[in-house]
């Protein structure tokens, strides 16, 4: 297949507060640690597409597809979508639909720069009915516990199992974080840490079981395979990109304890890239709270519904920083996920896409992942929403 898409290089910041740092700077240190690695110029790309969520808001930056033709000085085509998978979506199919055989894929947020209302706009974009209710970025997920609980008719040791297993998921997360020096996070946290900052809210979830508010900017280039094959000896191919919708209430979904859309999209990336969820050793999950990292698990046919909380519970116990899923070591976030790493809407998945890209060509550091068979394909799960939007990308080294 001449026109699969092939990453060839990719780059990201540091995640975090960079109030003193324009959009345009962000976007451009990422581009530019892309473009050195493979040795492409400005000249050489053919289109680009971004993503960004929020700055027409928080930077007042319309039509952003015109700041970034002033960024790099081009006139080529270029658009710009909420999420960063949406825009690596649909540059894959125009490099497989033979428009294009270079194109650069980034994304951007800047979200600390409106502090004082950020968490209105997240809960009013991701679900309005919610936010009239008077509900906060973090009541979904609570209810989303809730329904859980109840469908699966979990009480007394095992309630309080599946409690231990959703602050285990945050300990592992930082712990992964402290290894990534792009991290929001670099420090480790305790067990006890998390279930005491929930008790002081005296809520099931508590300060950290969340991901932060963050900045930063990530960026890759795409080529065809022809293409790839002549800039480097190790392209990383996408084998498939799977995306599926939901309602945007949460409340009106059919089924609140789980992401319909994460399952539809896993299934249709797991047929185009002839991949079972058994093969995927590596998985970024979009943990924007632990819930969601659980219920993932479930989603996307890694483990039974109802049971993540066991596998999670027993994994800990151990001291490891994998989960124990269908008789295989599955490494979840070793980046430290949304949790630690950050959640830039724009850039988020941008960033796990880095970390898949950099574990697949061995060039992870100390966070690399050895398998006895080596490591040959990864996937990612990005959200636009409260689970409204679900992508699902896998990469690999091999054609297959």
């Amino acid at each position: 297949m001449q026109n699969r898409p092939a990453i060839v290089a990719v780059g990201r910041t540091k995640f975090g507060e960079h109030y003193g740092k324009e959009p345009e700077k962000l976007i451009e240190e990422a581009w530019l640690a892309a473009s050195k690695e493979c040795s492409i110029e400005r000249k050489d790309l053919q289109a680009c597409y971004m993503s960004d969520c929020f700055l027409p808001i928080t930077n007042k930056l319309g039509l952003e597809e015109g700041f970034l033709s002033e960024l790099t000085e081009l006139h080529v085509p270029m658009e710009v979508t909420r999420s960063f998978s949406a825009a690596l979506n649909t540059a894959c199919h125009a490099i497989q639909a033979g428009v294009y055989d270079t194109i650069l894929v980034g994304g951007i947020e800047k979200m600390t720069d409106r502090w004082d209302k950020i968490r209105d706009d997240l809960m009013l974009l991701d679900d309005p009915w919610s936010y009239y209710a008077g509900g906060t970025p973090e009541s979904n997920h609570e209810l989303m516990m809730r329904a859980y609980i109840k469908k699966h008719g979990i009480k007394g040791q095992d309630l309080e199992k599946l409690e231990v297993a959703l602050a285990q998921v945050a300990v592992k997360n930082h712990a992964n974080g402290a290894k990534n020096k792009y991290a929001q996070f670099q420090r480790k946290i305790t067990l006890d840490q998390v279930l005491n900052a929930r008790k002081a809210a005296h809520k099931p979830l508590g300060l950290y079981d969340f991901a932060p508010v963050s900045d930063g900017a990530t960026a890759l280039v795409l080529t065809s395979e022809t293409v790839a094959n002549k800039m480097t000896n190790r392209p990383v191919f996408v084998l498939a990109i799977g995306a599926a919708t939901d309602y945007l209430n949460y409340t009106s979904r059919e089924d609140l304890s789980r992401f319909l859309a994460a399952e539809l999209a896993m299934k249709k990336a797991t047929q185009t890239a002839k991949v079972a969820a058994s093969d995927l050793q590596l998985m970024e999950l979009n943990d924007q709270s632990t819930m969601m990292e659980m219920v993932s698990l479930e989603d996307l046919g890694f483990c039974p519904p109802g049971t993540a909380w066991k596998n999670i519970y027993e994994s800990s116990q151990n001291g490891q920083l994998s989960y124990e899923l269908g008789g295989k070591q599955v490494h979840v976030n070793t980046d430290g996920g949304l949790k630690a790493d950050g959640n830039p809407l724009g850039a988020t998945g941008g960033a796990q896409i880095y970390e898949v890209y950099r574990q697949l060509r061995g060039e992870a550091a100390e966070r690399q992942i050895n398998l006895p068979n080596g490591l040959r394909h990864g996937g990612a799960v990005e959200f636009e929403g409260f689970g409204t939007k679900a992508y699902v990308t896998i990469l690999g080294e091999k054609t297959q």
